[in-house]
């Protein structure tokens, strides 16, 4: 049984802020340093920076809906990561490090793109995967890969052997 008194969120939230502040400072860099759609290749057929402004959820979903959008993904977001606080908060201290870290990347990645959505009314994504001229991936950020690294985790916490509540890391 945790200690009610103590938390043991405060580390994973410094994850969370850690997360948030490469985000938006790599987005306030590839903002200013190219143009719309512009390309740098960084690994030719590959990999490649780009600037790409995305009003929509994730793939552009709605993007093209009026700006309503904008608010409706905002709250969600809003809801999601005061959900994520408190689930971190309630963790005990101990045994708990794939769910918390899941959790922390989450939350990082989702305040993130809550933070463009609210002040620029799109997303800012600069990274762009693909294979030759062929096939493209949707451009994406640092909070997308957080998000993504954190439902990977959090998936994994799933699938541990140990269900019985006491785990150990």
């Amino acid at each position: 049984m945790p200690d009610a008194g103590r938390s043991s969120a405060l580390p994973w939230l410094w994850l969370s802020a850690i997360v948030f502040v490469l985000d938006q400072a790599s987005k306030l860099y590839f903002d200013a340093s190219l143009q719309m759609y512009q390309q740098i290749v960084i690994i030719p057929d590959y990999f490649s920076w780009t600037l790409a402004y995305n009003t929509g959820a994730a793939f552009s979903f709605l993007a093209d809906h009026g700006g309503w959008q904008r608010w409706l993904f905002a709250l969600i977001a809003v809801g999601v990561s005061a959900v994520l606080v408190v689930w971190l908060k309630r963790l005990p201290r101990e045994g708990q490090g794939w769910l918390a870290m899941g959790l922390a990347l989450v939350l990082g990645g989702a305040l993130g793109n809550l933070f463009d959505r609210v002040a620029y009314g799109h997303v800012i994504d600069f990274i762009l995967v693909h294979w030759q001229q062929r096939w493209y991936f949707p451009a994406f950020n640092v909070a997308d890969c957080a998000i993504s690294v954190g439902a990977v985790l959090l998936a994994l916490d799933m699938f541990k052997s140990d269900k019985s509540g006491d785990r150990n890391d």
